[in-house]
């Protein structure tokens, strides 16, 4: 009976025609990789010739391909029947008597006389999960079957769900004959992560292709709700480079609702044996696994990319009886380890409107057109090319629909479900996990969906204009200076390490703080005299953090050390904050701790806060965060920066400071550098540069103070100009006393992305790096080649 069923630690990898590739991947592991840790639940596969030699039995073949001859597959309605007629002649079809009696006596050694063993029945199909196609969610998985005869008609199932309408128009779409693509049917013992957590893997970054993170998914019961979108699941970020070294190296941590979970019923039958139930508010308010699940996944993960020699989409479950991590799927990734790595894409808005809803965006893209509202399968037909599908969720099932889309909006699901994947493969923008967005956006109304401004997706009221740029960067000319690039925003991270450049040379901590925080360090601080009210708020805002101060360190460490992974093993200097007090007034509580400036540009900001003893403790929380990311996740590459320090007095307290919180200049390599950006620091450079390794200026505020003028005046705004003689002359000392001293010195400030003949003047300077913004990069860069190519020929 082999010929119809085998074990599946009896195939692997180059048993895909037998039994699918997802069968065969199960069968790999078992035999290849149990030694390294990577745990399979065991069981059995019918053969892809048990499935032709089903539809033959009776003659379903013949007329189930008369069926699909004359079928036009973008006619919704038409495959929607042609699809129902066939799926209801494969599950009124008799197994055949070899089949049937193969399958018993697979059933019987696997279950060890355990009749009522709960298993999972899965497709596999033999053309699926091959590097050029993804046939992710085709087809149907039956959870918690009991029983052999659920067993019998639950795999009837899965060779019926061959012939769901997603998976004809994918075929017919992805050029595969129905003919070819025969299915075999696992069976395989459940992980009881009804009573734990399970979710996705994937061993890059589905965003950005960022292939040194490995991103985890996770909710509570089984994982079919993450697969199909049901819920917004907890997601991780983990930096595969120090995952080795045994050190904590989990990037992100976002906070899902996870307001459903799937658990078994007493019903063992397809269909019926599993049902979604609420989960109770402490059980959302916390992570559906620990930092040492996320961890240990993220090593299993990668243990199963060096086997394969590819990036891969893995499907996980935590059984909750035997604590143990378990591998029920794995599958290489077939969207972003297949883009060009040589052409950077650019999508951006030209204008901004009113924000109407957000989720997690998907891809980078931007789409817009009509909205429409879609409640169910049965209203597909009314989406048509350039409408913004906006439902409560959508699967697989909707694939057919989903390229006439121009984006999709959907209120639940999160980055790795299904429908995620397809949009991704598809090239569409989607925002999902949305909550409401069928309450906020109306029918017929027009909007704009933009993926292009980091983890968050934003719905924008309007058609707004927006730019598609492609550039090439196979080979950038040399520049005699480094380029580097200003990223505050940790959500972009992944995106912007793959342009051209030599690290990061300013990352603000406050767009860390402002983003990712939300909250004055002193509420965090003085938690307890914080008023009810404002307590439920902070409440809110921590949730699946040990503390309001733990919560507050531990959201640095993760914007930090999320930037510093992302360059690694380039250098990322992190400016420490360098918010003014009526910004940090806007911080939930922070009205009380603020005093009252008439101009706060020229205030309580920079050096003179951290030495303060009103501010200090907060300090202390900033340098807790970098001693954490140097010297505990070893991210060495995190160098720090000190804004705004008015005197040499300061300068020498601020760095006493950091020594006497574990940061001393010198010690794990770690240098100080000094915003120069006041007059004073460019006048008197060296005394300065004795506590420092050097400068980067700070050309936004070295102008305004040079020229005594208010930057954020419009009244006076013509007169601000980085390229006055001036603040050339300052910028010309603080270069050259670098230079004397052998120090580092760049520049970080708005200047050269706005002029890039600034940047060629600064580049003649002698300057040891200029910092961009990134969507100046490629530009500034041609243009300074350019100009040393004219020098050049002339």
């Amino acid at each position: 009976m082999q010929h119809y069923v085998q074990r599946l630690d009896q195939v692997g990898m180059a048993d895909v025609d037998t039994v699918g590739g997802k069968n065969a991947s199960l069968g790999e592991m078992i035999s290849q990789l149990s030694s390294a840790g990577v745990r399979v639940p065991s069981g059995f596969a019918t053969t892809a010739q048990a499935y032709r030699d089903f539809l033959a039995f009776e003659g379903l073949s013949q007329r189930i391909e008369a069926a699909l001859k004359t079928l036009d597959a973008d006619d919704v309605q038409a495959l929607a029947a042609t699809g129902r007629k066939i799926r209801e002649w494969i599950l009124q079809a008799p197994l055949q008597p070899d089949l049937e009696q193969a399958i018993e006596s697979a059933f019987a050694e696997m279950t060890e006389g355990n009749a009522h063993m709960s298993v999972a029945v899965r497709s596999s199909a033999t053309a699926e999960d091959l590097p050029d196609a993804s046939f992710a969610g085709q087809q149907e998985t039956f959870l918690n079957i009991r029983g052999l005869d659920n067993v019998k008609h639950a795999i009837r199932e899965v060779f019926a769900s061959l012939y769901n309408d997603r998976a004809i128009s994918y075929r017919v779409h992805q050029g595969y004959e129905h003919i070819d693509v025969a299915l075999s049917a696992g069976i395989q013992r459940m992980v009881r992560s009804e009573t734990g957590a399970a979710g996705v893997m994937f061993t890059l970054d589905t965003e950005s292709g960022f292939q040194h993170a490995v991103f985890i998914t996770s909710a509570y019961g089984l994982g079919e709700t993450v697969v199909q979108g049901a819920v917004n699941p907890d997601e991780f970020y983990v930096f595969k480079p120090t995952l080795g070294q045994k050190v904590p190296s989990i990037l992100r941590r976002n906070l899902g609702s996870k307001a459903l979970k799937m658990i078994y019923t007493s019903d063992g039958r397809a269909g019926k044996a599993v049902e979604t139930v609420e989960v109770p508010a402490d059980a959302r308010n916390r992570f559906s696994i620990s930092d040492d699940d996320v961890e240990g996944l993220a090593r299993i993960a990668v243990i199963i990319e060096n086997h394969y020699g590819r990036p891969m989409d893995i499907e996980w479950a935590k059984d909750g009886d035997d604590g143990q991590l378990y591998i029920v799927q794995a599958r290489p990734e077939t969207v972003k380890s297949r883009a060009q790595t040589n052409v950077i894409e650019r999508y951006l808005l030209q204008e901004k409107g009113k924000v109407l809803a957000q989720g997690r965006s998907i891809g980078h893209r931007i789409g817009s057109g009509p909205v429409r509202l879609v409640s169910d399968l049965s209203q597909m037909h009314l989406v048509q090319p350039g409408d913004v599908l906006v439902t409560d969720m959508t699967d697989p099932d909707w694939e057919p629909v989903m390229k006439r889309a121009a984006a999709i909006v959907t209120n639940r699901g999160g980055r790795t479900c299904h429908a995620a994947i397809i949009a991704r493969e598809l090239g569409i923008p989607a925002i999902v996990g949305c909550g409401d967005a069928t309450e906020l956006l109306s029918e017929g109304q027009r909007v704009t969906v933009s993926c292009a401004e980091g983890d968050t997706g934003w719905v924008y009221e309007g058609q707004l204009s927006f730019e598609h740029q492609t550039n090439s960067v196979v080979s950038m000319p040399p520049l005699p200076f480094d380029v580097m690039m200003n990223v505050g925003n940790p959500d972009r991270a992944f995106d912007f390490q793959a342009l051209p450049n030599a690290g990061v040379g300013l990352a603000r901590l406050e767009f860390i703080i402002n983003r990712m925080i939300g909250v004055h360090p002193k509420a965090l601080l003085n938690f307890d005299s914080q008023t009810p009210e404002l307590q439920q708020t902070i409440r809110r805002r921590i949730a699946g953090y040990a503390s309001p101060v733990d919560f507050y360190i531990d959201k640095l460490v993760e914007g930090i050390s999320t930037l510093a992974a992302a360059f690694y093993p380039k250098k990322v200097i992190v400016r420490m904050s360098d918010f003014k007090s009526n910004e940090y007034g806007h911080l939930i509580g922070g009205a009380e701790f603020e005093p009252s400036e008439e101009n706060p540009m020229l205030g309580f900001r920079g050096a003179a806060r951290y030495i303060s003893e009103s501010f200090r403790d907060c300090f202390e929380l900033e340098c807790r965060a970098l001693k954490y990311v140097r010297d505990t996740m070893r991210l060495t590459n995190v160098e720090i920066m000190i804004p705004f320090v008015r005197t040499p007095g300061e300068a020498r307290r601020v760095v006493e400071l950091l020594a006497e919180n574990g940061l001393r200049r010198g010690e794990n390599g770690l240098r100080l550098i000094m915003m120069c950006e006041i007059p004073s620091n460019a006048l008197l450079a060296d005394q300065f540069l004795e506590y420092f390794d050097g400068f980067s200026i700070g050309s936004n505020d070295l102008t305004q103070l040079t020229l005594g003028l208010d930057r954020d005046s419009g009244v006076i705004a013509h007169l601000f100009d980085e390229r006055n003689e001036a603040v050339k002359r300052l910028l010309s000392m603080a270069i050259d006393a670098c230079r004397r001293q052998g120090k580092y010195v760049g520049i970080c400030g708005q200047g050269p992305s706005d002029h890039p003949d600034l940047a060629q003047w600064l580049m003649e300077q002698g300057i040891n790096s200029v910092s961009l913004n990134p969507d100046s990069v490629l530009d500034t860069w041609f243009f300074l080649a350019n100009h040393l190519k004219d020098e050049v020929q002339a």
